[in-house]
């Protein structure tokens, strides 16, 4: 009986382009793997043949082996399709659900992207990360990536693929193991997506419940053995599974980025979250930590972020200048935030952290000193374009601002232009900068992918030393972007932690450019705004346009916290975090532009987002102090060191080991682009021009 509905494989069922030999089909093949609790699962394929007009529709009835009826409908045309499952129980089953669609393109001509989590064939990444080095297959979760789906393009004929998941997504349920055969204790809305290779032909995998494979990934640097999750059908009930399934041509990598970004805005339709926080009850509650941070023990005052213990929150002795820390910034909010308030405290304790750093925190050499532990009595001999470009970047704030109010600090703009010159020391001669350096010019890391964060200090110390040096450098760094990320579609080892593919790259380079087009003019500044709307859909790709689900006595579901607006960070360091800063100002600046209304409708989706997590009183979200807001928030079921997707602390209160955590601040300042006119007015974005403070979870 069960043969009747098995062995026949399905072909013909969406025109689109010539495959492998000629043909001009696609093929989907389906099979529902049930498990007895205590046995090994069982495998069986459902194939059946497509109607004349390729429509497909399919119908596997229960069978004394087969106890699931299995409904497929599809509809649509060759462009766009609807594919609905739907699975009814005949007797309590515990099930899991898959299909795979193979395409008419080989593996070898492909790239692919899953966004958030796999772009191009992630070679870039580390060993232990996902990456075709480790294998031509991979399965993941839907809610590690920032829009549930897989696109496929082939190089060769232009041509590409998507699924995307549809639906709702209203549940999880937990697991007690992360890997091998696993009965979910509930039910859940999260299934799989992904890729593998059929006789030489991609495909693409999609199903329901999650699956991971051939690994899963736990933490940085941290793979396990494959998990397959089934889901418990009692008899009578049913499961309804969407998707869409939509085809379309690409000029090349980029623009397939854009029309599925622009495609899965559209499918998801993000809105901005309704808060009940004015901007000053926000700033209020963040200025807390302006209040309980300041250390002034040592040679550098600074604000304790980095490294801090999520149970005490307690200063530390790490005083870190960019990245995590960002002290810098922190203090010209506190100062201007003080101003704004007549908290003559606040802008004391600022003026100390920017005093001691213009005195104490420069090496011989002229650089910036990064990363100081006072407690342990050691500092990094390793510096990075990174760090010193937001320590410039804050610098050149606070230089402006006090010199706005008739105040000169000659020496500090000796010590910023020292830094700026050590700039022009360090750009190699196609305009990239390395990415890591000794003090003496040594190179650590000589890759690229960091040089994006150097452009907005140089413009900025053109703008405000007048010396043209430092713009020429900054235009040279964009031939090299536009030539070797941009253009390549290809951004890489922007952020510290991580050397792989990551979302600040693209972020960095779309905000470089924007910088630059800030100071140019006609045909020049089209340009350059041209290449920062191009890196601009990266950044966007790895901006969640969904909410996952959460399970019961997840933190983070527990207080209802809505996912989409938030960014996955890297392949290496896969999670989400509240990384920012101008990224909303520019995408508005391109909605104006280009008349692009997703640009800012999906800004104003961020700057309602980030506000979620505010710790205050009653709403501490896990953290010990009001004030002390979340950078990294660990997401999907990692273990991560913090036990899955946000448990807090342990029976004993306390948070484990410390974490990288920081503190950051927002500020566009007064630029002017090239027709004389301001950039975006401050009420276009109270919640991104408010204190920006974080700290690590």
């Amino acid at each position: 009986m069960l043969q009747k509905y098995i062995g026949i494989i399905l072909v013909g069922i969406f025109g689109f382009c010539k495959g492998v030999n000629g043909e001009n089909t696609l093929c989907l093949k389906s099979e529902i793997v049930l498990k007895k609790p205590g046995n090994a699962a069982i495998v069986y394929p459902l194939n059946a043949a497509s109607d004349e007009e390729g429509i497909c529709p399919a119908h596997w009835p229960a069978t004394d082996i087969l106890p699931v009826e299995i409904v497929r409908r599809v509809t649509g045309n060759s462009g766009t399709q609807k594919l609905v499952v739907t699975l009814t129980a005949h007797q309590d089953v515990y099930f899991h659900f898959s299909q795979r669609l193979v395409l008419p393109f080989r593996q070898d001509s492909c790239l692919f992207y899953l966004p958030g989590f796999w772009y191009r064939r992630n070679l870039r990444s580390p060993e232990n990360t996902p990456s075709f080095r480790l294998s031509r297959h991979w399965t993941v979760r839907e809610d590690r990536l920032s829009a549930p789906l897989t696109g496929i393009w082939d190089e060769q004929s232009g041509g590409y693929t998507a699924v995307l998941r549809t639906g709702n997504f209203g549940q999880d349920a937990l697991t007690t193991h992360k890997e091998g055969e696993v009965i979910l204790s509930g039910e859940t809305s999260v299934g799989h997506t992904g890729f593998a290779e059929d006789n030489g032909r991609t495909t693409v995998v999609f199903g329901f419940p999650f699956a991971e494979s051939p690994y899963t990934y736990l933490r940085k640097l941290t793979l396990a053995p494959a998990v397959k999750a089934f889901q418990y059908l009692q008899k009578g009930e049913s499961v309804r599974l969407e998707w869409i399934i939509c085809q379309g041509q690409a000029s090349d990598y980029s623009d397939f980025i854009k029309q599925l970004w622009e495609y899965s805005y559209d499918t998801y339709q993000p809105v901005p979250l309704e808060n009940s926080y004015t901007v000053q009850e926000v700033k209020a509650v963040l200025s807390q930590y302006f209040r309980q941070s300041l250390v002034e023990d040592y040679a550098l005052k600074y604000y304790s972020g980095a490294h801090l213990r999520t149970a005490d929150c307690q200063p530390n002795g790490v005083a870190e200048v960019g990245f995590i820390g960002r002290t810098l910034l922190n203090a010209y909010n506190a100062m201007e935030y003080g101003e704004e308030q007549s908290d003559r405290g606040l802008q004391t304790d600022a003026r100390k952290v920017f005093d001691s750093y213009l005195t104490e925190g420069f090496t011989a050499e002229g650089l910036l000193r990064e990363f100081v532990d006072f407690s342990e009595g050691t500092e990094e001999d390793c510096y990075s374009i990174r760090r010193q470009s937001e320590g410039a970047y804050a610098l050149l704030y606070y230089l402006r601002h006090e010199k706005d109010r008739g105040k000169e600090c000659k020496e500090g703009e000796k010590r910023v232009s020292i830094l700026l010159d050590r700039f022009l020391h360090l750009q190699n001669a196609d305009g990239s900068f390395p990415r890591k350096f000794r003090k003496d010019g040594s190179l650590l890391d000589k890759s690229g992918g960091s040089t994006p964060s150097a452009v907005l200090p140089l413009v900025m110390g053109y703008r405000y030393f007048g010396d043209s040096r430092y713009l020429k450098a900054a235009q040279r760094s964009l031939v090299y972007l536009e030539k070797e990320l941009i253009s390549r579609s290809d951004y890489f080892s922007s952020t510290l932690d991580a050397n792989c593919e990551d979302k600040e790259a693209s972020l960095y380079a779309s905000t470089a450019a924007w910088y630059m087009a800030l100071v140019s003019r006609g045909k020049e500044r089209r340009h350059y705004a041209d290449l920062s709307r191009q890196a601009a859909y990266f950044a966007l790709s790895w901006y969640y346009l969904w909410d996952v689900p959460f399970a019961r006595g997840q933190m983070l579901g527990d207080i209802g916290l809505k996912s989409r607006g938030w960014g996955n960070v890297s392949v290496e360091n896969n999670h989400i975090d509240v990384f920012v800063f101008e990224f909303a100002d520019v995408l508005r600046w391109l909605a104006r532009e280009y008349e692009e209304p997703r640009f800012k409708n999906f800004a104003d989706v961020i700057s309602s987002s980030m506000v979620q997590l505010l710790p205050y009183k009653e709403h501490l979200c896990g953290i010990a102090k009001e004030g002390y807001y979340p950078e990294v928030v660990q997401h999907t079921c990692w273990d991560y060191g913090k036990n899955g997707k946000e448990y807090r602390r342990g029976a004993d209160g306390s948070a484990g080991k410390p974490f990288p955590g920081g503190a950051g601040g927002y500020h566009r300042g007064n630029r002017e682009d090239g027709d004389g006119q301001r950039g975006p007015d401050r009420d276009q974005h109270p919640l991104l021009e408010s204190l920006r403070i974080y700290t690590q979870l």
